[in-house]
């Protein structure tokens, strides 16, 4: 059927609407003599629709006066008709060639450049370094050596663990793999205290190494001391037989301290406080799945569209754009953008949800935002809501979410020496 089609491209072919009593001995009759109809479409009791190729139109003749019909050519499609059109029009097919072969002349250049799987280092470093290496927008596609961008790339930039460039139609990807450096804490032989990260009631105080500043039951606040750096150590005298004298006191204890890093587990109760409000009613504005596109080109300050409506043809609506733009080549800047600009229509609904429906959505909306502030391994040990009342009338419900976790709040905090020594 496909080659059929095809052949019938080349050679061409024509609509027919043919007019008759005898259709149904029209088309077997044209079947039986080996000519070839498709796309028939009955048009009314006595018309017709059929595809027939040119070769076959003057043998259709001698069947229509056998049955009695007559037809009338309503479309030509084909080669032929196409190159009979080129041939009245001989400035449109000498442009329509120049037009295909500068598109296949700017197809052998790179236009585009794109950027993937860097992380930390910017699109604009990597450009700058594989335009040493020769592939900029505007060069030739024969002109670029990907393996020596590739090279140069891994040379010039020691973060890059790999390199890979791919040359496709106009556009050519450069695909980074960056190496995992591992950084080395600065503070990492430095004595530090652990502090509280939060305000807190402290559960449990589990010292590895340092001294604890808090016990089971303080209340502690964001800075607080939990457990120190700073282990002071009792200098103890040396013992004698010999009593002290009457009326002298023994001297008080002194210390020596010892700085660390201090290490260990302070977990403590924290309370968190998340808010939701939802209306009883109000108005929601949804996509409804109708879009219309349209295509422009704009040429310095004119744009010409090129399918697709001047302006939105819905009543809301929502609109985005997309703008491409040719590259600077030598330093040139081509005027010319292409702009796709969707209409996506919107909707309008009126929502009633109740005053029970309301207040579930305040208390999801509720929970959700307390549950954001919650950390990684908190042990949630209660979870509460409140109605907000506010002594007045209004369309609007407020709920309040209280969630009491048992966490570790403790940070390390970093210090010198010489600054404890001072306080």
């Amino acid at each position: 059927m496909v080659l059929l089609r095809l052949l019938s491209f080349l050679m061409g072919h024509v609509s027919l609407v043919v007019r008759g009593e005898f259709l149904e001995k029209f088309v077997n009759m044209a079947a039986s003599r080996g000519i070839y109809l498709w796309d028939i479409t009955r048009l009314g009791n006595d018309k017709v629709r059929v595809k027939v190729r040119i070769s076959d139109v003057r043998p259709l003749r001698h069947i229509a006066r056998a049955t009695k019909s007559c037809f009338k050519i309503v479309e030509r499609k084909g080669l032929p008709f196409m190159l009979n059109r080129m041939k009245k029009r001989k400035l449109l097919a000498i442009g329509g060639v120049v037009f295909l072969v500068t598109l296949y002349f700017l197809s052998s250049f790179v236009w585009f450049i794109q950027v993937t799987g860097n992380d930390k280092l910017s699109d604009e470093d990597i450009k700058k370094i594989a335009a040493e290496a020769g592939l900029r927008p505007g060069v030739a596609k024969w002109d670029l050596d990907a393996k020596l961008v590739e090279r140069t790339l891994r040379e010039k930039i020691p973060s890059v663990a790999w390199a890979g460039v791919y040359v496709k139609g106009t556009r050519v990807t450069v695909e980074i793999a960056e190496r995992k450096l591992v950084q080395e804490d600065p503070h990492r032989n430095e004595p530090a205290h652990i502090v509280a990260g939060k305000a807190g009631l402290i559960k449990e105080v589990l010292v590895l190494n340092g001294q604890a500043v808090v016990k089971e039951g303080d209340t502690v606040l964001p800075g607080s001391i939990l457990i120190s750096g700073e282990i002071k150590e009792e200098i103890k005298p040396e013992q004698t037989n010999q009593p002290l004298p009457e009326g002298q006191e023994p001297p008080e204890p002194q210390y020596i301290s010892r700085f660390v890093k201090a290490k260990g587990i302070v977990r403590a109760r924290v309370w968190y406080e998340g808010y939701g409000e939802c209306r009883i009613s109000e108005t929601l504005e949804k996509l409804s799945g109708q879009q219309k596109t349209s295509v422009r080109i704009k040429f310095g300050v004119k744009e010409i569209i090129i399918s697709g409506p001047k302006e939105s043809p819905f009543q809301y609506y929502e609109e985005k754009q997309n703008v491409k733009s040719l590259p600077k080549w030598r330093n040139l800047s081509i005027p010319v953008e292409l702009r796709t600009v969707q209409y996506l229509e919107k909707l309008k609904e009126r929502m009633n949800y109740g005053q029970a429906g309301a207040k579930r959505i305040a208390e999801q909306k509720a929970l959700e935002e307390v549950n954001a502030k919650l950390p990684q391994g908190a042990k949630i040990m209660e979870r509460r809501l409140e109605q907000v009342n506010t002594g007045r009338e209004e369309e609007l419900v407020r709920i309040k979410a209280f969630v009491e976790t048992v966490e570790d709040i403790g940070i390390i905090k970093p210090f010198k020496a010489a600054e404890e020594d001072n306080d």
